[in-house]
């Protein structure tokens, strides 16, 4: 398998049921602002005056992917040895007995880990019996460096690490179900990133646009994908769970993250349809091929679901004139007309289906694809309202009606024409990348996006979980 196929499979399954591997807020609808730290671009990864790592690493070669992580292991540990006694009662973090490095490449370099073979096994793991904490240099830390970034890296060990607090805190038993472990550790590594991203940490630095989009990339990558959940309340979740996860943490601290159990998912979920939740266990579920009669479903669906007092009309190809709009290919609105352009075979490569089993470090779809043009809808439905199409706000009320839209066309509408179009929850994991490494689903009518990832998925989400009114609301 390519390097970059395993790195993407090491993030989709970095623990298992053995090897323990915020809330809405004004300041969270800001697009100048992430959590309230300025949305600016800037340095990410190791500082240029960072100190040395310190420390034993069993098995290490000493090699640059080892001094990384283990410099990742003296920050995530030095915000926890200074931040865990105010979270948990005055107790003090103790740091984690063993760390250890393997060659998941190489099977004389891989060691039995907590009871299972790390051969083949590009993962990093968390394990309670003997407190220690593994990483892969083969590949995983490498693949995750190279096709993400350095931070993207120290953000999975930020994860394993949540592992060791949520034990120390004594968060999680033998009884905890999965996803809560899960669900907790991706909140503990927001936390943790948060305090880099704040400027606190000597060793690294994390800006809140593109630094950040690369490290939730990882965390989507990380989700489970419909194939591979494993039932009720086990697993990793979807990328929504993992992002929302990782997002709380980054917004609200830990107090946040220790209280994620089964009713809080629960209620995190509360209004999502239960096509779009991962409480299920079947099947990768088809991909739509992106053509014209599926693009005419769409305008349907989307007709019945808003009932525009003029439902803009769909053109595909050509690069018709419009004098009140640029274009934001593969998709464009033209207020004066009221047409949405596609550029079919633009959109057709975006909505080509890979994920972490292609040769791919992008996931996406067919719903990548539709929610573009959803989008581009949205943005109907807002001039109907006489409402400013261009700024951010404007970017930002476009993705949070499109979320609008994707929870309704996840119910069967009854279509006139007899065709049908519902989408589950793959589809809205393809959605939500496509917010991170394609924004047009959260940019204005001349293709102008807000800058941070995090704060177009929030937007999105907000109109996932809740309904137009509350999108015009948001973002007048």
């Amino acid at each position: 398998m390519p390097l970059f196929a395993l790195v993407c499979a090491a993030l989709t399954a970095s623990c298992s049921p053995t090897v323990i591997d915020g809330h809405a807020a004004s300041m969270l609808y800001d697009p100048d602002r992430v959590s309230g730290l300025p949305a600016v671009g800037g340095p990410n990864g190791v500082r240029y005056n960072a100190p040395r790592p310190v420390g034993e690493v069993e098995g290490t070669n000493n090699g640059d992917d080892d001094r990384l992580a283990l410099l990742a292991a003296n920050d995530i540990e030095e915000f926890w040895t200074k931040s865990f006694p105010s979270s948990f009662g005055g107790r003090p973090f103790v740091p984690v007995e063993t760390l250890i490095s393997y060659d998941s490449t190489n099977a004389r370099l891989s060691p039995i880990f907590c009871g299972q073979d790390t051969y083949g096994s590009p993962n990093a793991h968390y394990c309670s019996i003997n407190d220690s904490l593994a990483w892969d240099r083969g590949s995983l830390i490498p693949g995750a460096r190279q096709f993400y970034s350095d931070i993207a890296a120290v953000g999975i060990l930020a994860h394993e690490f949540g592992h060791a607090v949520q034990h120390r805190a004594g968060l999680v038993d033998e009884s905890t179900p999965g996803l809560v472990r899960e669900q907790q550790a991706d909140c503990f590594a927001g936390v943790y990133l948060r305090w880099v991203a704040d400027g606190r940490s000597t060793r690294f630095t994390l800006n809140t646009t593109d630094g950040l989009d690369r490290v939730l990339a990882g965390a989507l990558y990380g989700r489970d994908a419909p194939d591979q959940y494993e039932g009720t309340y086990q697993g990793h979740g979807s990328a929504l769970d993992r992002i929302g996860a990782f997002q709380e943490g980054f917004d609200a601290g830990a107090a946040t993250c220790s209280a994620i159990d089964t009713h809080e998912i629960a209620m995190r979920q509360k209004g999502l349809p239960q096509s779009l939740q991962y409480d299920y266990a079947s099947a990768t579920p088809g991909e739509t091929p992106i053509d014209d009669d599926s693009l005419a479903t769409l305008m349907e669906l989307l007709g019945q679901i808003f009932h525009p007092k003029s439902a803009p009309a769909l053109t595909v190809g050509g690069t018709p004139a419009c004098p009140d709009a640029k274009p934001s290919p593969p998709a464009s609105y033209c207020p004066s007309t009221n047409t949405i352009n596609v550029d079919l075979a633009a959109l057709q490569q975006i909505g080509a289906y890979s994920d972490e089993k292609s040769n791919s470090t992008i996931l996406r779809g067919d719903d990548t694809a539709f929610s573009i043009v959803t989008s581009r809808y949205m943005l109907a439905m807002q001039h109907e309202r006489s409402l400013s199409l261009t700024g951010d706000a404007a970017a930002l009320r476009t993705a949070c009606l499109t979320g609008v839209a994707q929870r309704n066309m996840a119910q069967n509408v009854s279509l006139p024409s007899g065709r049908a179009m519902v989408l589950a929850a793959g589809d809205l994991d393809e959605a939500v990348s496509g917010l991170l490494v394609k924004p047009i689903v959260a940019s204005d009518t001349n293709g102008t996006t807000v800058p941070a990832g995090f704060t177009r998925i929030f937007a999105f989400r907000s109109g996932l979980m809740g309904d137009d009114e509350q999108c015009y609301q948001r973002f007048p």
